[in-house]
């Protein structure tokens, strides 16, 4: 099968068309044919040997967790799911997944029925993004009506999909993005927006109960503790609490957590359900070739797209 593989850490350079053996679903797996292949930060810092380099260890390997698709095979013990079923997942993270490829194999329950109202790419477009926005507002902390969030990063592929899914729980959401894309925040659901640009944030809103920094560096960190209420909550995506923030938070009374998505078919059939019913909406920035996977990254790494980069085979 074709798979962008790369044989060292590095910029978009090292990606590379090659071929490669198509994966056999084990006993409880499901082979599925990729249609689309969603884009995330986390995939351009595991390209240079950062974010989940970790636990892929060194390259050669296949980038990408997530997929939406067809059922092609199923493995003995697999109830869930027939060949000929249209399915979107975030299979295996951390560990790879490998979705730059024409197939994957992975956990029957790793994976949902796709979406009925929309295609392929805009659902490869959810399932780390919203994954990581939802278990964050619902099992990380919970959510309560009338709460002041506060989003960092609200327009990109995790902030758009916080936006709504805040909005839906019942609080009062407040997002940080240049202004441009203001308008489309509040088309989202988001009562306030700061344009980080033109003001410091930490200033410009009154006391917020939760912080999702999606930004994840130290300097917006402590200035998020600041946009805290007593006792509020912030939690940190990207590179975990910094120890300056976490002494910071301790002496003021308040709390940070560092956070990280996981598998969660049953969480992304609920999700299905708020995009089917028109509670969600789902942005698409770009759509590339799987060959031109290396512009695709070079486009990510802008890190001024507004929703998400998908590559479609």
């Amino acid at each position: 099968m074709r798979a962008i593989t790369q044989q060292r850490f590095g910029g978009v350079e090292v990606l590379e068309v090659g071929d490669v053996p198509r994966p056999q679903p084990l006993p409880t797996e499901v082979l599925v044919r990729v249609v689309a292949a969603g884009l995330n930060p986390v995939d351009a810092k595991s390209r240079e040997g950062g974010g989940m380099a970790g636990v892929l260890g060194a390259p050669p390997f296949i980038l990408g967790w997530d997929v939406s698709g067809v059922v092609e095979e199923v493995g003995f013990g697999v109830h869930t799911l027939r060949p000929g079923d249209e399915v979107y997942g975030m299979p295996w993270f951390p560990r790879q997944a490998g979705a730059y490829a024409e197939y994957v194999t992975a956990p029957s329950r790793q994976f949902a029925r796709k979406p009925v109202t929309i295609g392929h790419p805009a659902a490869a477009a959810v399932p780390l993004a919203a994954l990581t926005a939802w278990q964050a507002l619902t099992a990380a902390t919970t959510v309560a009506p009338g709460q002041r969030v506060l989003i960092h990063a609200a327009a990109g592929g995790v902030g758009h999909f916080a936006v709504q899914f805040a909005h839906h729980l019942g609080a009062h959401v407040i997002g940080t993005a240049r202004s441009a894309k203001h308008d489309w925040l509040r088309s989202l659901g988001a009562d306030e927006l700061i344009d980080y640009t033109a003001a410091p944030f930490e200033s410009a809103t009154g006391g917020v109960d939760l912080v999702l920094d999606l930004v994840g560096d130290e300097d917006t960190g402590l200035r998020s503790l600041k946009a805290l209420s007593p006792g509020g909550l912030l939690i940190a995506i990207p590179s975990g609490v910094a120890p300056a923030v976490a002494e910071a938070a301790s002496h003021q009374g308040k709390h940070a957590i560092p956070f990280l998505v996981e598998p969660d078919g049953p969480a992304l059939t609920e999700i299905a359900s708020l995009i089917d019913n028109g509670h969600v909406r789902v942005e698409v920035a770009e759509q590339f070739p799987l060959e031109k996977a290396a512009d695709a990254h070079a486009a990510l790494e802008t890190g001024r797209t507004r929703g998400k980069i998908v590559l479609t085979l």
